[in-house]
């Protein structure tokens, strides 16, 4: 029974929000994959960053996040999985302690997920969308 408290718990910032998270700024945000990689739509990067989806046409999936806190990563969550920070951290606390996973490695900032992203297949990460570099795949513009 106090596992059944603790998961409703977790979940209760999840199932009570109202609206779309606060603190998305204008700029845009570019999801990044490995070369190999191809164009993916909101839907299925929003299953790649909660963990339901692992593996992607024979390919496992190694997705990045930016440190919790930082403004990009505020921007990612709320563009693209429709989620605030509160939001994500306790949906992986919820998934972590019934033992479906852990959340995508963070790193430290864009310089950090454009190298990661171009030197590891399955990679995904998000950057401005005004630094894409050459060398990696715009999987998804928001």
């Amino acid at each position: 029974m106090k596992r059944r408290t603790f998961i409703a718990w977790m979940l209760a910032p999840l199932l009570g929000a109202a609206g779309a998270p606060t603190g998305a700024a204008d700029e845009g945000v570019a999801v990044i994959g490995h070369v190999a990689a191809r164009s993916l739509d909101a839907e299925t990067l929003k299953r790649i960053y909660t963990g339901r989806t692992i593996e992607l046409d024979g390919q496992a999936l190694r997705p990045v996040n930016l440190e919790a806190g930082h403004p990009l990563r505020r921007r990612f969550l709320a563009a693209v999985l429709q989620q605030s920070e509160d939001e994500y951290e306790a949906y992986w606390t919820v998934r972590r302690y019934i033992g479906k996973g852990a959340p995508p490695r963070e790193l430290a900032g864009s310089a950090a997920v454009v190298d990661y992203v171009r030197r590891t297949p399955g990679a995904i990460g998000y950057i401005d969308a005004g630094e894409v570099p050459a060398g990696v795949s715009v999987l998804l513009r928001r």
